[in-house]
């Protein structure tokens, strides 16, 4: 297949993670980038050696020398350039999350439709082999029947930085909080009722934000993000027979997943099993950046050849009406039932 083109609307760290996990791709290539201010971008093109620098998000938009366009903005902005964007005829990948409410998530996904074009939210991990590897051994019954998920994402955000920002769509939810939450929706489906408690900066950011969701069949999960918090990043999912252990689950490269089953009743030692993701390594699972590649590789070979993404617009909209809701049980401190 011929490699599809890519552009680059920056001002977020994750423009750097995309072209450097992509510098060797067989299915993507970067070819511009664009910052309002022209600074950044003309930094990566010259770094990097990509062929073009745009001053302007609308300029890149207008070239015909772009199939794709990566969005990493700051979150107040992926809708808006994400409809630009496929109006103007591209492909869209936003960087997470796709939209700050679920009715910006339709208006993307109704311009993609309306375009003809394809519309994605880049949860990097998602693509990762070690997320197929661990919906496989769920759905293999290998634990058991799904009761319970835990999961965290947590780091030192220097007050100040753009990313705890809450006008831009920045604290500790929308930053972290995203990546175990879509994990709990993912094996779980949607919720019926969730509860959560926020703890806020000076800025009226979210900067510690705990969770927890009712989802259906007596599954429960809960899920916490924080910005003051010394760095943790944790998914175990909980079966009638035994867990699934992740450590490093969204950004880094575990080569394995531990399989914990429970040992005979009623208090038999666990037996372990260390599971690789890439036995064979012929996946370059374990390669640096290479959570940032997986993504692109899939939205490429779609585009490419006219197919299907694995996830599209029900989990973002569904992910998108769920933060809706945590938010509003944060700031009533209750219980809020989601609508079925």
């Amino acid at each position: 297949m011929e490699k599809v083109r890519w552009g680059v609307l920056a001002s977020a760290s994750y423009a750097d993670v995309a072209v450097l996990a992509n510098a060797q791709s067989a299915t993507t290539e970067f070819v511009a980038l664009a910052n309002a201010d022209g600074g950044p971008s003309r930094e990566h093109t010259d770094g990097y050696g990509l062929p073009k620098n745009y001053d302007g998000y609308e300029e890149l938009l207008a070239s015909d020398d772009i199939d794709a366009v990566f969005i990493a903005l700051t979150p107040d902005k992926h809708a808006e350039w994400a409809v630009k964007a496929l109006e103007a005829g591209k492909h869209v990948l936003v960087e997470k999350p796709l939209a700050l409410t679920a009715a910006d998530a339709n208006r993307v996904f109704d311009a993609a439709e309306s375009a003809g074009k394809l519309a994605a939210e880049a949860l990097l991990y998602q693509y990762h082999p070690r997320t197929q590897l661990l919906r496989d051994l769920v759905d293999e019954g290998r634990i058991g029947k799904l009761q319970y998920i835990y999961s965290g994402c947590t780091a030192t955000v220097p007050p100040g930085f753009y990313r705890r920002d809450k006008a831009t769509g920045g604290g500790a939810l929308l930053d972290l909080g995203v990546f175990p939450l879509s994990a709990v929706l993912m094996f779980a489906g949607a919720p019926e009722r969730v509860y959560a408690e926020q703890v806020l900066g000076a800025g009226g950011e979210d900067v510690s934000f705990a969770a927890t969701l009712r989802l259906a069949d007596g599954v429960l999960a809960q899920f916490e993000a924080g910005q003051e918090v010394a760095r943790g990043d944790d998914l175990q999912i909980v079966g009638t027979k035994g867990r699934l252990i992740v450590k490093d689950p969204w950004f880094h490269r575990p080569e394995t997943v531990e399989l914990s089953l429970q040992g005979p009743p009623p208090h038999g030692e666990p037996q372990s099993e260390q599971i690789p993701v890439d036995p064979d390594g012929k996946l370059g699972a374990n390669l640096p950046y290479a959570v940032a590649r997986y993504p692109f590789d899939a939205f490429s070979a779609a585009v490419a050849g006219g197919g299907t993404l694995p996830f599209g617009r029900v989990d973002a909209v569904r992910q998108a009406q769920v933060i809706e809701a945590l938010f509003a049980s944060a700031a009533r401190a209750e219980a809020v039932t989601l609508a079925r």
